[in-house]
């Protein structure tokens, strides 16, 4: 943790849009898989998306599957997610986080991820 911030979260009403951003370092931009997770009220963290730093392959969960686009920026060195016709329901604190692998099979399960940032707080009213 350290080296990655996140910025953009906010209170958006019902089908509203955000955007996300993560900042990352030169050297975690270039060679890790950088992911969204998020936290809601009384769960556990889960992924959200992922884009892979090798050829820039995208992964999402099924919950947002359609709505949330992940993608990077690499002259600023960050990691965007667009969110779209938000629901109450992603109501959480949205995290970025690091991996090395470029498997999903290891970036999507918390305890893999290497590095997060402090989170960014999403709130979707009704």
């Amino acid at each position: 943790q350290g080296d990655l911030l996140e910025s953009g979260g906010g209170l958006v009403p019902d089908g509203g849009s955000l955007r996300l951003s993560c900042t990352a370092s030169a050297r975690t931009f270039s060679r890790y898989t950088l992911a969204w997770f998020r936290r809601a009220p009384g769960k556990e963290r889960e992924f959200v998306a992922a884009i892979t730093s090798s050829d820039d392959s995208t992964y999402y969960a099924d919950s947002v599957k359609g709505r949330f686009v992940i993608s990077r920026d690499n002259a600023k060195s960050t990691v965007d997610l667009q969110m779209n016709n938000l629901k109450p329901e992603v109501t959480a604190v949205y995290f970025c986080g690091a991996e090395l692998s470029r498997y999903p099979v290891i970036f999507q399960v918390t305890r893999n991820v290497a590095s997060w940032g402090q989170g960014t707080q999403v709130t979707v009213s009704s």
